[in-house]
C-alpha cells in the first residue's frame, strides 16, 4: 500500500471499514489492499441500485460486479472528468465545462455530448443530463450513418435493388434501429458467390463440350437423368439374357406378377407398374422408344426421344445399347460441370442479373457506404460514453459505500442497496430485508449467520417474490409459518406478505431472560390441557357405553332397579386427602421459600431475590448473549451471491436499531380502563395461601421452627 495517500478508517460491525470522503479517496482506492474491502463481488440483480449503471461496470457481462471493475470504472471517469470529487458530490447533470478535453477519449466525448444536445434542439446548453439520454437510442437509430456498419435499403434505385438482392440470396442483418440491412461480411460473401457463378458459367462458354446442344442443353440434361437409371436397368437385363435366355422371362417379370397387377385397379402413374422394366426382356434388344413401352415410362421416353435421341443421333423408333452409351459420355462434361457448380444462392438472379452486377457500380457504391456508416462508430459510441459518464457520475460513490465500505449500513443514515424495504410483521417493523430468489436455498446457507430470519412470499397484483427479513428485536412467541405481514419496497409500493419459512436464532436478552418461565408456564398449561382432555374423553366414552350397555340390557331383560349405592365416606376421604398432601407439598415449598427468607437479614432478601432470578435465567441470557454477538451479516449476503470479505458483526445495540417494536407516540395520553377486561379469579390464590398456612401450622408443630 503507498504511504503517499493518508485514509481514515471507521470502525463498525466488528472491523475497520475504509471512509471515502473525496475524489482523492476513490483515485487511491486502487492501491488500497482488498483484504480491507468490506465485499469483493456483488450480483448485478436483486439488489436496490441502477440495473444500467451494474451492467455498465459489468465489464464482461457475467451479471457480477467484481472490485477490479469497480476500479476501472473509477479510472476512466476519473480520466474523463476534470476533477474526480465530482464523483463524491454526485448527480444526473454534467456541466460541459468539466469534461476533461485534454485527451483524445475527453474531446470525443465532449464533441459527442455537444451532438447530443444539438439534436434535441439544445445546441446553447451548458451542461448535459441523464435525461436527455431518454431516447438517445432512437436518435442515433434515425441517424443516416450510425455507425453499426449496416446500410439498410433506404438508398438510391441502384443501391436499394442490390441491397434488395443481397437480402434475397444470403440474407440480412439488423441496424441499430432493427430494420433489416446488409453489413460488409454480407455484401462480400454475396459478390465473392457472384464472381464465383460467373467464372464457373465461362467454363461451359469456352468449352462446347458442355453447352453442346445450346441453350438447350440444361433441358436435355433434366430430361437425360429422368431415365437415365432406368435405361441402364433395361440394357443390362437385356444382357443377361443374352449371357443365358432362361433369364428374359423372369426378368421380364412373372405371370404372378401380371397376376397379382389384375386384382387391382391400374394407372399409369402406378407405382407397381413403374417398377416393372422399361419394355420386355429379349437377348441384346434395342430400347423400343414408340412402342411395346412401359405405360410408366412412356411421357419420359417420349421426351428423351424429342430432346435428346433426335437432335444428337436422329430420327429412330428404337435405341441400341451402344446408342445409349453414346449419350452417357456426350452428357460426361456437362455432368461434370454441374459438380463443380458454386454452393452460392445468387444463381436465382439469373445470368443476365449477375452478369450485369458484376460489371456494375453498385458493389463499389455499396461498400463505400457501409465504410461510411462505421466511420462514425467512434463517435457514436463517445455517445454511449456520455451516458455512461453521467450514469458513473451520480451512482459511483454510492456503490463503493456499499462494496469497498458498509458505509451506509451502519451509519443508519441511508439504506444499504442490498435492503430492498421494510417488514411490518408482529407489532415490529423490520430493516433488514434482502431479496432471495430461491428460500430453501438461501436459508441452507444464512442460517451460519445466526439471525433469527423469517422468510416470507409477496405478492402484489400479478408480481411475486421473495424476501428474508432479520427479526433482531422482540421475541419469536408469535412467529409463525402462515402469519401475514405487509412489506413495503423502497420505492413506497405495499406488498402482502406470508411468512413461508423460518430460522429460529435468539433475538434478543429479554426473550433469552424470560424464556424459561415462558416454557414452564407453556409446559404446565400443555400437561393440563392433555389431562382435562384424557379426563373428558374417558367421561364421554363411560357415559356413552354406560347408555349402551343399560339400553341394551332393558331391551334382552328388564331388571329389577337397583337402590342407589350410599355416598362412600372413605373413598372420597383418599381424594380428599391426595389432594390436600398436594397442596401441602406446595405449601411445603413455598413455606421453605418464605421461611428461608424470613430467616435473612432485610437488605439480604433483595440479593436472594435477583440470585433466584440469576440462577433460572442466568444459563439461558448467557448463552443468547455469546450467540447474539457472534449475529453475521455475511452469511446472509453470501447466500445471495455476495462475496464478503469481512465478518460484518450485527451486535446488540446495532441489532436493535434494524428492528423497531411498537412504542406509544411521544406525549400520547393512555386509558389503563379497560371495560371489557376479564375479571381475576381470586380463589386458587385463596386455596394456595390456605395450603401454605396449613404448611406452616405442620410445620411449627413438628418443629421446623424450633419450637419443642
Amino acid at each position: 500500500m503507498s504511504a503517499k495517500h493518508q485514509w481514515k478508517f471507521f470502525r463498525a460491525g466488528g472491523f475497520d471499514q475504509v471512509q471515502l470522503d473525496s475524489g482523492a479517496d476513490l483515485l487511491a482506492l486502487k492501491e488500497l489492499d482488498q483484504k480491507l474491502w468490506v465485499a469483493l463481488s456483488c450480483p448485478t440483480r436483486g439488489i436496490e441500485f441502477d440495473t444500467r449503471t451494474l451492467d455498465l461496470i459489468d465489464s464482461d457481462g457475467d451479471g457480477r460486479v467484481r472490485a477490479n471493475e469497480v476500479l476501472a470504472a473509477i479510472d476512466w471517469a476519473a480520466g474523463r472528468l476534470k476533477d474526480a470529487s465530482l464523483l463524491v458530490k454526485g448527480g444526473d447533470r454534467l456541466a460541459l465545462a468539466n469534461i476533461d478535453n485534454s485527451t483524445d477519449g475527453g474531446r470525443q466525448l465532449l464533441a459527442s455530448a455537444q451532438l447530443i444536445l444539438k439534436s434535441l434542439g439544445k445546441s446553447n446548453a451548458a451542461e448535459i443530463s441523464l435525461a436527455d439520454m431518454a431516447d438517445i437510442g432512437k436518435l442515433v437509430a434515425g441517424q443516416a450513418f450510425n455507425g453499426d456498419g449496416v446500410v439498410t435499403p433506404n438508398q438510391d434505385a441502384a443501391t436499394t435493388a442490390i441491397i434488395g438482392d443481397i437480402i434475397r440470396c444470403t440474407g440480412s442483418t439488423p441496424d441499430q434501429g432493427g430494420e433489416a440491412g446488409v453489413d460488409q461480411a454480407l455484401a462480400e460473401q454475396f459478390f465473392a458467390g457472384v464472381a464465383d457463378w460467373i467464372e464457373w458459367h465461362k467454363i461451359a462458354e469456352t468449352d462446347s463440350s458442355i453447352l453442346f446442344l445450346n441453350d438447350k442443353t440444361n433441358e436435355a440434361a433434366d430430361t437425360f437423368h429422368a431415365v437415365q437409371d432406368k435405361v441402364a436397368d433395361y440394357f443390362t437385363r437385356c444382357q443377361l439374357a443374352s449371357y443365358d435366355a432362361r433369364a428374359a422371362d423372369p426378368l421380364s417379370r412373372s405371370v404372378a406378377d401380371y397376376q397379382f397387377l389384375a386384382t387391382q385397379s391400374l394407372s399409369a402413374q402406378s407405382s407397381e407398374v413403374a417398377g416393372f422394366p422399361l419394355a420386355t426382356i429379349a437377348p441384346d434388344k434395342a430400347l423400343p422408344l414408340i412402342h411395346g413401352i412401359n405405360p410408366a415410362w412412356q411421357a419420359k421416353l417420349r421426351a428423351l426421344n424429342e430432346l435428346v435421341v433426335k437432335p444428337l443421333l436422329g430420327e429412330k423408333a428404337e435405341l441400341t445399347a451402344d446408342e445409349w452409351e453414346l449419350l452417357c459420355d456426350k452428357f460426361s462434361a456437362f455432368d461434370g460441370w454441374q459438380g463443380a457448380r458454386p454452393d452460392t444462392g445468387v444463381a436465382q438472379l439469373g445470368h443476365e442479373r449477375l452478369s450485369a452486377i458484376l460489371v456494375g457500380q453498385e458493389p463499389t457504391d455499396l461498400l463505400a457506404l457501409i465504410e461510411q456508416d462505421k466511420a462514425v462508430a467512434a463517435e457514436v459510441k463517445a455517445i454511449d460514453d456520455v451516458e455512461r459518464l453521467l450514469h458513473y457520475q451520480r451512482d459511483l460513490y454510492t456503490l463503493v459505500n456499499n462494496f469497498v465500505s458498509f458505509r451506509n449500513f451502519y451509519t443508519g443514515r441511508e439504506k444499504a442497496i442490498f435492503q430492498v424495504g421494510t417488514l411490518y410483521l408482529d407489532g415490529r417493523s423490520c430493516e433488514l430485508i434482502v431479496k432471495v430468489e430461491d428460500v430453501n436455498k438461501h436459508a441452507g446457507f444464512a442460517t451460519m449467520s445466526g439471525v433469527c430470519l423469517v422468510y416470507c412470499d409477496c405478492v402484489r397484483g400479478t408480481d411475486k417474490m421473495s424476501i428474508a427479513a432479520g427479526f433482531t428485536a422482540g421475541d419469536a412467541d408469535y412467529l409463525l409459518v402462515g402469519r401475514n405481514g405487509v412489506f413495503y419496497d423502497r420505492k413506497g409500493q405495499d406488498w402482502d406478505a406470508t411468512i413461508v419459512r423460518i430460522i429460529n436464532h435468539p433475538i434478543s436478552l429479554r426473550q433469552a431472560f424470560w424464556s424459561p418461565y415462558k416454557n414452564l408456564i407453556r409446559m404446565i398449561s400443555e400437561g393440563l390441557q392433555k389431562l382435562a382432555a384424557a379426563k373428558a374423553s374417558a367421561a364421554e366414552t363411560g357415559l356413552i357405553k354406560a347408555v349402551t350397555e343399560s339400553g341394551k340390557a332393558v331391551v334382552a331383560n328388564p331388571a329389577p332397579v337397583v337402590p342407589k349405592p350410599m355416598f362412600d365416606v372413605g373413598k372420597f376421604a383418599g381424594i380428599f386427602a391426595a389432594i390436600g398432601l398436594a397442596i401441602g407439598a406446595i405449601g411445603g415449598i413455598f413455606a421453605s421459600v418464605v421461611g428461608g427468607l424470613l430467616g435473612l437479614k432485610f437488605w439480604q432478601i433483595p440479593l436472594a431475590l435477583a440470585g433466584l432470578l440469576l440462577l433460572i435465567s442466568g444459563p439461558a441470557v448467557m448463552l443468547a448473549w455469546f450467540k447474539l454477538k457472534k449475529r453475521s451479516l455475511a452469511p446472509i449476503l453470501d447466500a445471495n451471491g455476495w462475496a464478503i470479505n469481512a465478518r460484518a458483526r450485527i451486535n446488540i445495540p446495532f441489532g436493535t436499531s434494524l428492528t423497531r417494536l411498537a412504542d406509544l407516540p411521544a406525549g400520547a395520553s393512555r386509558s389503563l380502563v379497560d371495560p371489557y377486561a376479564e375479571k381475576q379469579t381470586v380463589w386458587p390464590f385463596y386455596v394456595l395461601i390456605a395450603g401454605g398456612l396449613c404448611a406452616l401450622v405442620v410445620l411449627w408443630y413438628v418443629g421446623f421452627f424450633g419450637h419443642h
